[in-house]
């Protein structure tokens, strides 16, 4: 984490301390009957389209820093000037029968498209404000329902984002890092409460009972509380069947959570959830962004993302003329093709019953007599040789997906071992399909193995995490956004070397604190200094345990609740004793 953990902290509690379910009255069946066909969809698109692909991150000869959509707030472009970009947008080489048969041909199940972001714009015909589509623009009609229909006819559902508080063009519009009333233009200075009665509520209102929607994905909670909320949450009824998410504030948690730009460590335990993701670096268009993740990057996360339980919305920007980035394209259609040959490891899974596979991942469909997992192979075994750690179920039988080459395995005590072809079907990601008798059983501890020498490395991606703010960053792995005190780490593993052991913490902080090292009754305080950057790690030595051979062991770390700072953990280290 090289930012200020704190920083996280203010985003996640607004968008995550919700505990009002969207439909209160509904029974766990109705719930499940709902969010079916979203739990089997997997895959969805992203478009952020509006007014801002116009100035595409440049405002008066400066590139603007920040996501393409928010270059009014982050310029602070008084509003006359703002709204005059609007006669430059002008989208005719808009085609929603192409943006459409793209989604589906990329293997997508669903669209979600921004019907009004925080500019104000909506991209509808609204009878509220003449700052929409058919008054502001030469385009002068509707973007959205041609879309919704040319989705509904390639089997997808249709989806509107809404930004119910921020607004930054109508008066009293809520602006983040101001007060409300308050903003950076007079034009637009006003009463929150006025803008939610005259906007926000009477927009949702056409949204719902016009486009018809089924999802609807609220963003950016801004001054919003109950009171506020409320009339916008109880407008869902008028479309029944509706799935919102967690971003409309006021205490409404919605049906999906929604990390943003990451995936999360281990998923969400109770709830669905749904990873949104640029391909570059902004959400709507940039002219000058061309830092494009790959296809790998893609794919990877896709099914990184699917084997923890949770869904990908992946975005796309189109420009001011209504024309998706050739990249964009490209990539979309090279995912299409793996989804082809692979959507059967995808659609309809849930989450991997091992907590991390060094080789890949893993997504499963349980079946009355048994299950089959969709391995994920990411790094083919040079050897032919696929250890299944710690799965202790009988194997009914196993095959290469792509091919349908049957694949020889056998049991182990650490484990199933597959033997594979020479070469993998594919270079990102091949799937071996593995049946199982049963519900999938794994022996967690047998997933670190002690060295030759005796020492044992507890790595940020072996931990069990236990909390809600927990995570596992990357480049380097560390455990990170240890904002909260209550949250802790847990490796399991067996000892055949015991003895005594050293123990070495590697960490970096931007402040002082503490934690525990616990194992059975033995515990070790760990204090560790500023390492003055969140990058920048120190190995402290922590003590020596004792750890008896032939068992399982399990090893904590647990903050010391007073004066802790946030710390990212890198590794634990025991060497055994000379």
């Amino acid at each position: 984490m090289r930012s200020h953990p704190l920083i996280r902290l203010v985003v996640l509690a607004t968008l995550l301390s919700f505990v009002a379910p969207a439909f209160a009255e509904e029974t766990r069946a109705e719930r499940d009957a709902r969010m079916g066909w979203w739990r089997q969809a997997k895959f969805g698109l992203f478009i952020h389209w509006g007014v801002y692909a116009v100035p595409a991150g440049t405002y008066h000869g400066r590139q603007i820093g920040g996501i393409g959509e928010w270059i009014m707030r982050n310029a602070k472009i008084p509003v006359a000037e703002y709204r005059a970009f609007a006669k430059d947008f002008n989208p005719v080489k808009y085609d929603p029968e192409a943006w459409a048969a793209m989604a589906e041909e990329a293997g997508m199940k669903y669209i979600v498209i921004t019907s009004k972001h925080h500019d104000g714009f909506a991209l509808f015909p609204s009878d509220v404000t003449d700052w929409d589509i058919a008054d502001a623009t030469p385009y002068g009609r509707d973007l959205l329902t041609p879309l919704a229909q040319a989705a509904h006819r390639h089997g997808l559902k249709f989806g509107t984002y809404y930004s119910q508080a921020q607004d930054w063009t109508h008066p009293g519009g809520a602006k983040a890092g101001y007060d409300e009333g308050d903003g950076w233009d007079e034009a637009h200075k006003g009463n929150f409460d006025d803008y939610l009665q005259g906007i926000a509520i009477p927009q949702t209102r056409e949204i719902l009972t016009r486009i018809k929607p089924d999802i609807l994905w609220w963003d950016t909670p801004v001054w919003m509380t109950e009171e506020r909320a409320r009339p916008l949450h109880d407008l869902i009824a008028l479309r029944p069947g509706l799935i919102t998410n967690n971003r409309l504030g006021g205490g409404f948690s919605g049906d999906t959570e929604t990390p943003e730009q990451h995936i999360p460590a281990t998923g969400y335990k109770d709830r669905d959830w749904e990873t949104c993701m640029t391909m570059n670096d902004t959400w709507g268009y940039k002219s000058y962004d061309h830092n494009w993740k790959s296809t790998e990057v893609l794919v990877r996360n896709l099914v990184d993302i699917v084997s923890k339980g949770g869904n990908y919305l992946l975005n796309v920007g189109p420009t001011s003329q209504g024309e998706i980035p050739a990249a964009s394209i490209e990539r979309l259609k090279e995912v299409g093709a793996w989804m082809k040959v692979n959507g059967d490891a995808i659609y309809g899974t849930s989450a991997s019953p091992f907590r991390r596979l060094a080789w890949g991942r893993c997504t499963k469909k349980l079946s009355a007599d048994g299950a089959t997992l969709y391995l994920h192979v990411f790094d083919w075994p040079v050897d032919g040789r696929l250890l299944v750690p710690g799965l202790k179920n009988a194997v009914k039988a196993a095959s290469v997906l792509a091919t349908g080459a049957r694949v020889a395995s056998v049991s182990t005590t650490d484990g199933v071992v597959l033997t594979l072809p020479p070469k993998a079907p594919d270079a990102i990601s091949s799937t071996v399909v593995l049946r199982i008798t049963g519900t999938p059983e794994v022996e967690e501890s047998l997933w670190v193995k002690q060295a030759a020498d005796g020492s044992i490395t507890l790595l940020a991606d072996d931990a069990i995490l236990h909390g809600d703010s927990l995570q596992v960053e990357h480049t380097p792995s560390n455990l990170g956004y240890w904002t909260n005190a209550g949250d802790w780490a847990e490796w399991q593993f067996r000892v055949s070397q015991g003895g005594d052991f050293d123990v070495t913490a590697e960490v970096a902080s931007a402040g002082s604190a503490a934690f525990a090292v616990e194992c059975g009754e033995q515990s070790l305080r760990v204090d560790f200094p500023s390492t003055g950057d969140y990058g920048r790690y120190r190995k402290i030595d922590a003590g020596v345990l004792r750890a008896v051979p032939g068992g399982s062991v399990s090893i904590t770390v647990k903050p010391l609740r007073q004066g802790w700072t946030p710390v990212n953990l890198r590794s634990l280290r025991l060497v055994p004793r000379r």
